[in-house]
């Protein structure tokens, strides 16, 4: 996805968070961004506070502050009470009320979730579709079915629609490969955006989630978020820029073999792929088999040495400082989590890579969700 190709929507492949101004030729859509970023992270500032954050001028400040309160994105909230002579400065903020946006996750093995939320990723409404282990045309026609149900739930206008897929999502959201659906090459941001006349993003969900952890979720500049769902899937963000790949397969470790000792038969085709030891129906599967609370934390364990063997070159190419997991937390946490570090620690270089943290993220089951609204915020006001 282009900067601001599709739909004016993006949020992959470039800097997330905009910190300093740039020339006059390339300037003002960034200082915009600007602007909308401070108030966004730091909250109410008066005009004079906003051009000290950012640097910019006082007049360019003002000139940019006049157009986006015209185009409904900034409010003023009135004069800051200071005991200071003189009169008061008037404060500023995001239009946090004036906009939601439809945040949808078609990652879960066994649903597909969406929810309206508002400009701060919190959650006003919840919708849930079974997925019937419905693939290929049935599996969209649910998807399209949800997106019209949330869109006619907002109460207010829809800043955009958002949407991680699993799979390999190309530039102009068409889910190129989720075998898990049985998807292969379905437009599936043209076909949402045809139905409801709304900007739309569509982005691996793996990728939403990163932008969810580094958003909303507290995650360092450098991170790598490992899903565990219906697949297993990995977003990165390095150095604040979320990572894509030169055929937006980055982070598709989940079809990596992990061994050379054969393994399970996987849908995409090959035998020992992670997913066929981590995805959460293969690990349910595994422990539903096992005959005592012994056998279903070695089920656990292995899953995670499996996991740290795919990390482990990640962690060393990369010099990654936070590997944070998502997924069922009665299943990552416990042993899989501490086989996974104790297998990433034995197959690195301890002297660079003994800082590592493993960590499960905080955001639970609404990740994706709200990876979702970041992605809408990041391309439609340049915000994370």
């Amino acid at each position: 996805m282009s900067a601001s190709d599709v739909n004016g929507v993006t949020a992959l492949g470039r800097a997330l968070r905009p910190r300093t101004k740039l020339l006059p030729e390339h300037a003002r859509g960034h200082n915009r961004s600007l602007v909308l970023q401070t108030l966004f992270r730091e909250g109410a500032r008066s005009r004079a506070d906003l051009a000290r954050d950012t640097g910019l001028t006082r007049v360019t400040v003002s000139d940019l502050v006049a157009e986006l309160i015209a185009d409904g994105y900034v409010v003023e909230l009135g004069q800051r009470e200071d005991p200071r002579p003189g009169k008061p400065a008037t404060l500023l903020d995001i239009a946090r009320d004036a906009h939601q946006i439809i945040g949808v996750d078609l990652s879960q093995h066994d649903a597909f979730r969406g929810a309206v939320l508002t400009i701060d990723g919190d959650v006003v409404h919840r919708r849930e579709v079974p997925l019937d282990a419905a693939t290929g045309d049935d599996a969209l026609e649910k998807a399209v079915a949800l997106v019209r149900e949330l869109v006619g739930l907002a109460s207010v206008p829809v800043l955009g629609i958002g949407v991680g897929s699993p799979g390999i999502v190309d530039p102009a959201g068409r889910v190129q490969s989720a075998p898990n659906l049985g998807w292969a090459g379905v437009d599936l941001q043209s076909r949402l955006a045809a139905e409801t006349a709304l900007p739309v993003v569509v982005a691996n969900d793996a990728n939403v989630a990163a932008l969810a952890e580094h958003s909303f979720g507290g995650a360092s500049s450098d991170v790598m978020l490992v899903k565990v769902g219906h697949g297993v899937g990995a977003g990165l963000v390095i150095g604040g820029i979320a990572l894509h790949g030169s055929r937006w397969a980055a982070g598709e470790i989940g079809h990596v073999v992990v061994g050379t000792d054969g393994g399970d038969a996987c849908v995409c085709g090959k035998r020992g792929c992670l997913e066929t030891w981590l995805a959460v129906p293969r690990l349910e599967a595994g422990l539903a088999a096992a005959a005592d609370d012994s056998a279903r934390d070695a089920v656990l364990a292995e899953a995670g040495r499996r996991l740290g063997i795919a990390l482990a070159p990640v962690v060393g190419a990369l010099d990654l400082a936070e590997i944070v997991l998502n997924g069922p937390a009665a299943l990552l946490d416990g042993p899989l989590a501490v086989a996974t570090l104790e297998t990433l620690r034995s197959r690195t270089m301890a002297e660079f890579h003994d800082h590592v943290a493993l960590r499960s993220s905080s955001l639970g089951e609404d990740i994706v969700l709200r990876g979702s609204a970041a992605l809408v915020l990041s391309g439609r006001l340049g915000v994370s």
